[in-house]
């Protein structure tokens, strides 16, 4: 007697009372009470050495029915080759990683391909700080539920970095799904789920970064003077360098060139991906010959962290500044420095934007141009220094 198979459809699936439904040849949906809800599970029943065995194949929120029945064919050959397909799965389960375990993997293998040592630590912050209740479950067993509790609390409160954390959310358990540990749809996808259990989230509104008026920069620099420690001296350097907070944690010392009184930052470091040379003024100078004292070889960090071999922290020269009661950015200095520029100064703008490492022209524009002009920004920083060390002197 031929047996009766594809009994199921999605919609019965979705709308099944409880109780066991069967879909045929030992495939059966099973629907139970979960306090004010339901369960909705795949159950598999197949005989091994005379005993009827019952095998679960998921939940039927995260398995279709399509791949139900796949799962069931795959272990019913098992079956008809002598194989436990029960045993298969302990063993295979045994051996999958969790979602921290798998993220962590993810990171180190795609950290070639992000833009720069910050964008790699914001992966990894993200997905050990944020995704921190999730990290120790095993990357197949990870639901819908799982990622909402995850996405939830900062969803309205931390709108854009909640977006980003769902996306790499995506992409680890979609490395995971190659890598065979996962089969179904991916519970942190956007379109078409998500989208449906989260509101739409508000697109950042991208202004200016706080900034000082350059004529109070003076002041606050022979405040900050005042305090000890390496992250004040790389807020110092980096206002006098006018550089990104990145830059200088980052920077090492075969970056520095004391004689020639330059920093090379290599292209990879950089947010443009092209070499930048800055010029490295007396008060710059005083704070790396400062430094120097304590060490200077090659690969180790001029603003060494607390850990041995790291950088200071991503937030070390923000947390600074809100120790000082202070309400700017330190990328805001930058924006003092190009104002200071072009109200104080006679330097062409090509000159204030290439001290920044800004692009500037088009591209038959930049081909003409060859040069960085150093020799003229080199006046420029020098005078940015003298700027800054006369007017903060008065004030002490």
């Amino acid at each position: 007697m031929a047996r009766v198979t594809k009994r199921l459809s999605a919609r019965t699936v979705a709308t099944a009372a409880v109780g066991k439904h069967a879909d045929g040849d030992g495939l059966y949906l099973s629907v139970t009470k979960e306090g004010t809800g339901e369960r909705r599970r795949w159950l598999l029943y197949f005989m091994w050495e005379g005993k009827r065995r019952e095998m679960g194949l998921g939940s039927a929120r995260e398995v279709s029915l399509a791949n139900a029945r796949e799962l069931a064919a795959a272990a019913r050959q098992k079956v008809r080759d002598g194989i436990d397909p029960i045993a298969t799965r302990n063993s295979e389960l045994a051996k999958v990683p969790t979602f921290g375990e798998m993220a962590d993997t993810y990171i180190e293998a795609m950290a070639p391909q992000f833009r720069n040592a910050k964008h790699v630590d914001q992966w990894r912050m993200t997905l050990r700080e944020y995704a921190g209740p999730i990290r120790s479950k095993r990357v197949d067993l990870v639901t819908t539920e799982d990622v909402l509790s995850v996405l939830k609390p900062i969803w309205s409160t931390k709108a854009e970095t909640a977006y980003r954390l769902r996306g790499r959310i995506e992409r680890v358990l979609n490395a995971a799904k190659a890598k065979g540990y996962r089969s179904g749809e991916n519970p942190a996808a956007w379109r078409g789920h998500l989208a449906n259990l989260l509101p739409k989230r508000h697109k950042l509104t991208r202004g200016h970064h706080a900034a000082m008026p350059y004529a109070d920069a003076p002041a606050f620099l022979a405040k900050l003077r005042a305090r000890d420690g390496v992250a004040a001296l790389a807020l110092e350097f980096t206002i006098l360098t006018a550089a990104r907070s990145g830059e200088t944690r980052g920077a090492t010392w075969q970056e520095i060139d004391l004689i020639l009184k330059v920093w090379t930052i290599p292209a990879h470091r950089m947010k443009a991906g092209r070499e930048h040379r800055v010029p490295l003024s007396a008060g710059a100078l005083a704070i790396l010959n400062r430094l120097a004292e304590f060490g200077s070889e090659s690969s180790q960090f001029v603003f060494p962290g607390n850990k041995i071999g790291r950088p200071l922290s991503v937030m070390a020269l923000d947390m600074l500044l809100r120790r000082m009661q202070v309400d700017v950015t330190v990328h805001g200095f930058r924006s003092a420095f190009r104002d200071w520029c072009g109200e104080e100064t006679s330097y062409p703008r090509e000159i204030a934007e290439a001290a920044l490492a800004h692009v500037v022209g088009d591209q038959t524009e930049r081909a003409y141009r060859r040069g960085d002009a150093l020799r003229r920004r080199r006046d420029l920083m020098s005078a940015w220094s003298d700027f800054l060390e006369a007017a903060s002197t008065e004030e002490c």
